[in-house]
């Protein structure tokens, strides 16, 4: 009897056992977004120690930051259990950067947003960071309107507020190459008309006054 009860309550231990949970995403806070960082210490060859953190995400045991230098498209990984890290990282360039949260005990894993930054250097212009993509969000869905229209939106930043023109390219083609801005247009937003069940694709070319430009690349959605 005390041998079935004591088999039981293994039965009901195990039984309420809970899988573990995925990691959540980190909410990042230095280098800011759209901002100069501020190195930690300069070195020699055009280089500079940056220091990277965030806050912590939910039942995360490990972070790997993702560090790409804008300019030639290399990224940098390092891996921490800790809400920091360092990266030496060329001067005078753009970046991006993100942080995957991991857990040891499941294999989803979450990425945090990715935010631009400028590494400073002796540059007298800045060239604007690729436009944000605000909807509808790459690789989702987006219902049309009553006029079977479809509204893009995005945002843009640059160091020197000189943007002087976003080119957009839109259609069913990857890569789209129909542009449907007008010449030095500023605005950020733009209405399209779309098919239902229909894959679309754009990017966003940003112009400064200077001549520096940036690509978000092609990003893309079905219509609805």
């Amino acid at each position: 009897m005390r041998f079935l009860k004591l088999l039981v309550f293994t039965i009901l231990i195990v039984g309420c056992k809970k899988d573990p949970e995925p990691p959540r995403a980190v909410t990042l806070v230095t280098p800011e977004k759209n901002a100069e960082c501020n190195p930690i210490e300069t070195l020699a060859g055009n280089n500079s120690v940056v220091q990277f953190s965030w806050q912590a995400g939910a039942n995360a045991s490990s972070y790997e930051l993702r560090v790409t230098n804008l300019n030639t498209n290399q990224t940098q990984t390092a891996t921490t259990s800790g809400l920091s890290e360092t990266l030496t990282i060329a001067n005078a360039a753009p970046f991006s950067w993100s942080v995957v949260s991991k857990n040891n005990d499941v294999a989803e894993t979450a990425t945090s947003e990715t935010w631009f930054f400028f590494n400073p250097g002796a540059l007298i212009s800045y060239a604007p960071f690729p436009a944000e993509i605000l909807q509808p969000l790459p690789g989702g869905q987006a219902f049309k309107d009553a006029n079977n229209e479809i509204l893009l939106e995005w945002a843009g930043a640059d160091l020197d507020n000189d943007i002087q023109e976003y080119e957009v390219y839109f259609g069913t083609e990857n890569p789209p190459t129909v542009l449907i801005t007008e010449p030095l247009s500023i605005l950020t937003t733009k209405k399209v008309a779309v098919i239902s069940n229909t894959a679309y694709y754009w990017r966003v070319v940003t112009r400064d006054s200077e001549g520096n430009v940036s690509d978000t690349d092609v990003v893309s959605f079905k219509a609805l």
